[in-house]
């Protein structure tokens, strides 16, 4: 599949989350992360802003739930009209009934992995998934340094899904930018989370395209 963009929106301003999504008008989704101070040590926005947003922009909604319970709250995105929603297996107490409840609204599922949780475990649940997230920084803040470390197991989970012959999207998130985007599309990610990279830019959105273009270039080894 061609490579996904999804500017992260916890990059960008707050008071103006409408207007920061029209800067970005060509990326692929506008990735949200949901934090809850909780499971992550800070605290973002919740589902009233995401109800918002929705109301504001026509780019599709990537939920990045980095919350405890998602066994509870994480329907309720889909529900919503988030057209993803991706929630952590570290956190979930019945991972595989949460994706299938997902789906059943109508949401794409995913499950979302820390740096130095394994991916080998969770393979038997990709058919139940939609999109496996892999982060690449300790998930809590934006603008973090790119965990080179991770590049291995992005690898093992491309072959992974492959043997699966699950039609799973391997997304990234954390420190991805012009610098380290080519080493995850070698290395076998298709969907790309830019947050600092993207709204620090003169141009949003012509970061967006560039960022597209050189995970094209870089995946097009596969």
């Amino acid at each position: 599949m061609a490579p996904l963009l999804c500017p992260s929106l916890l990059a960008s301003d707050f008071a103006r989350l409408a207007d920061e999504a029209a800067r970005v008008s060509s990326a692929d989704m506008l990735h949200v992360d949901v934090m809850d101070n909780h499971f992550v040590p800070n605290l973002t926005l919740g589902l009233p802003i995401v109800e918002s947003l929705l109301k504001a922009t026509t780019i599709p909604l990537d939920c990045h739930l980095m919350i405890e319970d998602p066994d509870r709250w994480a329907p309720a995105y889909a529900e919503a009209g988030a057209a993803s929603v991706t929630f952590h297996v570290e956190a979930a107490r019945a991972p595989i009934r949460l994706a299938r409840e997902l789906r059943a609204q109508g949401a794409r599922a995913g499950i979302g992995l820390r740096p130095a949780t394994p991916v080998e475990p969770y393979a038997d649940m990709f058919p139940e998934i939609d999109m496996l997230l892999l982060m690449t920084v300790e998930p809590g803040f934006g603008g973090q340094k790119f965990l080179d470390v991770v590049l291995p197991k992005i690898t093992i989970a491309r072959e992974l899904i492959r043997k699966s012959g699950a039609q799973v999207w391997l997304q990234v998130d954390g420190g991805v930018s012009v610098e380290t985007i080519e080493r995850c599309a070698s290395a076998g990610a298709d969907v790309f989370v830019a947050g600092s990279a993207v709204f620090a830019a003169a141009d949003p959105d012509a970061m967006v395209g560039q960022l597209r273009e050189m995970a094209t270039k870089a995946g097009s080894v596969h």
